[in-house]
């Protein structure tokens, strides 16, 4: 949908290649490849621009594909320093065009689970990266791990006119946004969001339909749009979750995705699904 950050990615990402050494290899070095440098959250910029020279070579470093004009482009993780720019800044602000912005999504995912997945899990030991970054490998008993996505449910829940949003104590003074929660083992998206608002609002629902989706890297979720029609209406809040929660009606809510109510209340950026889901329950 238009106006969402991280779906606009460009890349070939050239996964039937990614397990050819020589072939990855020669692209790692080839002085035409652009390699984005990536601390955590931040990323390296220069004038306004990703930084993506093609230092340091022999570094670990993840393939992330083919751009359309053939180039190829990898990420490699860098140690935290002064000038680097936030991710999350880019997605709002700008300069970089939506592709770039996209592609940093895969990078960071990819680059973050390896930070944070370098032993093995089923014997402990220290694991490889291999397939130029989609998979580690444990030397020690052959166990293979996979990078993972976090599969998170979203949702608009409306009664007639009325949408239901709720806000975290954490949140800027006056925002509120769709319920949200992350998917169980054994669990289908529709009952996800049944039991993610039933558990944070205590409000049942009936009839659930998709609306879009949009991949989270932070650090590596995939937010799953969806609109609930209320089967019940009494809020009964849990207060580990929300610090409140209401019914809107429309007028309250389009001033909101606006930004212009008068009480100062205000959903979710346009960059992000909540946003997305809200406008799409009030069509």
């Amino acid at each position: 949908m238009s106006g969402l950050a991280f779906v606009s990615s460009l890349i070939d990402r050239d996964a039937n290649n990614r397990g050819k050494l020589d072939y990855v290899t020669a692209l790692r070095r080839d002085s035409t490849t652009c390699v984005v440098q990536i601390a955590g959250d931040q990323v390296r910029m220069e004038d306004k621009a990703l930084y993506t020279a093609n230092d340091a070579p022999d570094t670990e470093a993840v393939y992330l594909g083919l751009t359309p004009d053939c180039k190829a482009w990898f990420a490699r993780s860098i140690a935290p320093e002064i000038g680097l720019t936030a991710i999350r800044s880019l997605m709002i602000e700008g300069p970089l065009p939506e592709d770039q912005v996209s592609l940093l999504a895969q990078a960071r995912s990819v680059l973050h689970w390896h930070g944070s997945h370098g032993f093995c899990a089923k014997c402990g030991q220290p694991s490889q990266m291999m397939d130029a970054g989609y998979r580690r490998h444990c030397p020690t008993c052959q166990t293979d791990h996979f990078p993972r996505t976090d599969p998170v449910v979203i949702m608009a829940v409306r009664d007639g006119q009325r949408v239901l949003l709720g806000r975290q104590a954490a949140w800027p003074q006056g925002m509120f946004s769709a319920l949200a929660g992350f998917m169980e083992p054994g669990e289908t998206i529709e009952q996800a969001v049944a039991r993610e608002v039933l558990e944070e609002a205590g409000i049942r629902v009936g009839p659930i339909s998709y609306v879009t989706s949009q991949p989270w890297p932070f650090p590596a979720s995939l937010m799953i749009g969806m609109i609930a029609e209320a089967a019940s209406t009494k809020i009964v809040i849990d207060p580990a979750e929300l610090e409140t929660a209401r019914w809107f009606e429309r007028h309250d809510l389009e001033q909101m995705l606006k930004g212009t109510h008068p009480e100062g209340l205000f959903a979710s950026r346009p960059q992000a699904v909540a946003h997305a889901v809200v406008t799409a329950a009030l069509k």
